[in-house]
C-alpha cells in the first residue's frame, strides 16, 4: 500500500504537541523519516542528536496545536 507521507506528518506533528515540555520542545518518539520531512518542512529543528525531545520552530508550534485541534478536538457542542 502507497502512504499519503504528508498525512502522516501531519498527524506526527499534531501528536508531538501531546509531549509538548518547556513551551517549545516535545519528545522525539516517532517515525524517524517523518521526524526528518517536518524538519525539512522548517517545523521542528533537526532530530538527529542525542537529545531524547525536539525543538518546534514558531511556526511548527502553531501548527502542532491546530492541527491537534482539527484532527483529534471534539467539536463544541
Amino acid at each position: 500500500m502507497k502512504l499519503n507521507t504528508d498525512r502522516i506528518d501531519a498527524a506526527v506533528l499534531a501528536l508531538l504537541h501531546l509531549g509538548l515540555h518547556d513551551r517549545t520542545r516535545a519528545w522525539k518518539s516517532f517515525d524517524w523519516d517523518s521526524m526528518a520531512r517536518l524538519h525539512e518542512k522548517g517545523y521542528i529543528a533537526d532530530p538527529v542528536g542525542k537529545a531524547k525531545s525536539v525543538m518546534f520552530t514558531e511556526e511548527g508550534l502553531r501548527e502542532s496545536k491546530r492541527l491537534l485541534e482539527e484532527l483529534f478536538g471534539e467539536p463544541n457542542k
